[in-house]
């Protein structure tokens, strides 16, 4: 059952008008349209009822549960709507902290002041920020947030990017010339679809904006094409899917190292409109020479035979309407993650299906971040972190090494924080060493509506406004849709008063601290002042008219995009469909005079480097009792999102989701029953969790779902905290990362049971 409206007495009356208005859910990355019935006006408008929009372009009528419990997200009592700040009393029992609702005024100077200061003691760099993954759903973190992080002047800067996707836009940055060119699979159009470490049916598509996920694949595989899955867990993609392969967890790179050999030694390459803009594809060949489908069979658990067939089918495919290889979460989160990226363009680039209709394109969206030069194209190793020399990417270190970066003593030691709608305590390996950090800090602020695992050790902590009380334009995700369109979508009911929008709460942030800094430092007056009269200028510029000043400016290659305005979006609420995505890189790439090197340089140096790793011996690694480990892998569910969709009733109900899967054999082999309840140990700690026997996962691999653990003294989440489950990240670990980005690497990680 759903929360109460926080307020009963302020609930509209039984017998007020009921409205219908469109929206979308920007929850997950399907952004999907939405019918919501509203009863009654103003800040006191109840949702009534939530429903798919069936004349939305994209998303066509689905829905899944996350989007219903966005009434549970507004309602939810627990849920903070003013500024609070932690305070600590002395108590009968010891030391009791409390929360204290504070003006907004009082709450942005606090913040302001806390900054500051550690600023003049320590230092800019002393001051971290962390951006956890729901700034990209919520277009005011991306049109504003910048005006207040760039005055923290820091390089200690973090998001949950490097927990996930950054090995994609290293390999875009590289191939393609920026960081968001990442080519997108035309489910649409596509005769052979090969899908590694994803589950669209659970993620509603991932970096593959696809909503509807389920009747595309039934499309596909009607128009007599053919879907394969290689994943360790029989996902529920893998069930639909008309071939499974059960791959070793973190072997992915050696298998897809494999199917570039095949292309090559089988002379099956056949480039196709891009040819002539490739180049190092001699070098790429001898570069793979090592990794043959019978040297690398034994170490995937996929047999030589298999690998050369479906190099065989991807080929075939390619000269039938296309195929295209799509990989995601699970083979960019391993020590190889950079390197399965690239191979994965690789396949794509020498069978022809980059830049081809039913292969993999770059969207044309209405406001084209890349083309208007509103993100940069990236960059790799420009500094590194302090403690282990990480790389940065794009300005931001990875988040790997952000608790040793507040441990360590030393110049630039982090000791201030900010957290933006980010819960890394949950979210980033090694959790509790983290949360330990955190709790070490001499200031920390959170802008984010929960007191949950993270913000708990915050001394400030700054609400905003709920998804339903604000408009809202997908300015990062349509860059990602498997169809060009544009939607915009109004507030479905109106904030309460005094409540702030994220980017207003960034506008002030930004304001005051330049404000306070200037004052303090002097000097640059010039260039602070033209600060100052900037960043008061944006404050007067919401989201909205930012909009309407790009769309005037944008004149993308897609031209039903040209011409399109805000009031033409307003006036079609349900989106306009912009048409199918359609060929683009090849003539962007002329027009820059650019050209695709297929062995970048980092490439090139890591390639010998795992020679023998994959092609060598195996050497499993042991539990410190000699036993043979097991290996971890994560998992994905409908109705989850992260660690901040479990205070809702209807998605936490029915039978416990937060299990280990285990396989029969593993189980006979630990003595282990199904329902039972083992302690599961790694180098970073230990868990308690009931485990699920099923022969849907691989021998040897154990599975648990991540964004659980919510049993910690402090979070105020009463529907998460009676439904706590164990943090995955409580074993993963720091010290295990991609080898060329640093990006966290959850797969494969050494795992054991510990006996009772």
């Amino acid at each position: 059952m759903a929360h109460a409206h926080p307020d009963p007495s302020k609930a509209p009356a039984a017998d007020a008008p009921i409205t219908t208005r469109h929206g979308a859910c920007n929850l997950c990355e399907a952004i999907c349209g939405l019918t919501f019935q509203v009863q009654g006006e103003g800040p006191q408008a109840r949702i009534v009822s939530v429903k798919g929009n069936e004349a939305d372009p994209l998303s066509r009528g689905h829905i899944c549960p996350k989007a219903v419990a966005l009434k549970d997200l507004h309602e939810d009592p627990d849920r903070l709507r003013q500024p609070v700040k932690r305070v600590v009393e002395d108590g009968p029992n010891g030391q009791v902290t409390r929360w204290q609702t504070i003006t907004w005024d009082e709450a942005l100077d606090l913040v302001v002041e806390g900054l500051a200061q550690v600023r003049e003691q320590h230092g800019s760099h002393a001051v971290g920020v962390y951006q956890g993954n729901p700034n990209v759903h919520n277009w005011g973190n991306v049109t504003h947030g910048h005006l207040f992080f760039s005055q923290l002047k820091t390089r200690s800067r973090f998001s949950a990017t490097s927990a996930d996707q950054l090995p994609h836009h290293v390999v875009a940055h590289w191939l393609y010339g920026h960081q968001l060119a990442i080519p997108i699979p035309d489910i649409d159009r596509t005769q052979y679809m090969l899908v590694l470490g994803g589950n669209p049916l659970a993620s509603n598509g991932s970096l593959m904006t696809v909503p509807d996920v389920r009747t595309r694949f039934k499309a596909l595989k009607g128009r007599g094409g053919k879907l394969v899955v290689v994943d360790p867990r029989r996902t529920e993609t893998a069930a639909i899917a008309d071939e499974h392969l059960a791959i070793d967890p973190g072997t992915d790179a050696a298998w897809l190292l494999s199917l570039v050999h095949t292309l090559f030694a089988e002379e099956l390459t056949a480039p196709g409109a891009l040819e002539p803009l490739l180049d190092q594809v001699k070098a790429v060949r001898d570069a793979v020479a090592p990794f043959s489908p019978e040297a690398t069979a034994a170490l995937t658990g996929i047999d030589a035979a298999t690998t050369r067939r479906i190099a065989r089918e991807l080929a075939t495919a390619s000269g039938q309407g296309g195929a295209v290889a799509y990989g995601r979460m699970g083979v960019s989160t391993q020590a190889h993650g950079v390197v399965c990226q690239w191979a994965i363009q690789v396949i794509n680039l020498l069978t022809g299906n980059v830049d081809r209709e039913g292969g993999a394109l770059l969207t044309s969206p209405a406001l084209n971040l890349i083309q208007m030069k509103l993100m940069g194209p990236g960059h790799l190793g420009a500094w590194r972190s302090r403690v282990r020399g990480a790389p940065e990417f794009s300005g931001e270190l990875p988040v790997s090494v952000l608790a040793e970066e507040m441990l360590t003593p030393g110049r630039g030691q982090i000791r201030a924080l900010v957290t933006a709608a980010g819960n890394p305590v949950l979210s980033t390996p090694n959790g509790r060493q983290l949360d330990e950090a955190l709790a070490k800090l001499d200031f920390m602020v959170a802008i984010d509506f929960y007191v949950n695992e993270t913000t708990r050790h915050a001394d400030v902590i700054l609400p905003p406004t709920c998804f339903v009380e604000h408009d809202h334009y997908d300015l990062v995700f349509l860059h990602l849709a498997v169809r060009n369109v544009a939607r915009y979508s109004e507030a479905i009911v109106e904030r309460a008063p005094g409540a702030l929008h994220d980017w207003e709460i960034y506008s002030e942030l930004a304001t005051r601290y330049a404000r306070r800094v200037w004052a303090l430092e002097r000097g640059g007056v010039t260039a602070r002042l033209a600060g100052l009269l900037t960043r008061g200028l944006m404050k007067h510029l919401p989201p909205h008219r930012l909009l309407a000043i790009g769309l005037n400016r944008a004149a993308g290659p897609n031209a039903q995009a040209r011409g399109l305005t805000l009031a033409k979006l307003r006036a079609h609420p349900e989106g306009i469909d912009l048409g199918p995505l359609k060929p683009s890189l090849g003539a962007s790439l002329a027009a820059r005079k650019k050209r695709i090197d297929l062995l970048p340089a980092g490439i090139r140096r890591e390639l010998p480097q795992l020679v023998a790793a994959f092609t060598g011996p195996l050497t499993p690694p042991t539990s410190p009792s000699g036993q043979p480990t097991l290996k971890l892998i994560g998992r994905r569910d409908v109705r989850s999102n992260n660690s901040w969709m479990h205070n809702s009733e209807r998605l936490v109900s029915g039978k416990p989701r937060c299990t280990l899967w285990m396989h029969p054999d593993d189980a006979l082999r630990h003595a282990v029953a199904d329902g039972q309840t083992v302690t599961l140990a790694s180098r970073t700690g230990r868990i308690a969790v009931p485990v699920h026997v099923s022969a849907d996962i691989r021998p040897g691999v154990v599975s648990l779902p991540h964004g659980w653990g919510h049993g910690r003294e402090g979070v105020q989440m009463a529907v998460a905290q009676a439904h706590p489950g164990a943090s995955i990240n409580d074993l993963t670990d720091d010290r295990l990362t991609d080898r060329i980005s640093a990006n966290a690497a959850f797969s494969a990680v050494p795992v054991w049971i510990e006996a009772a």
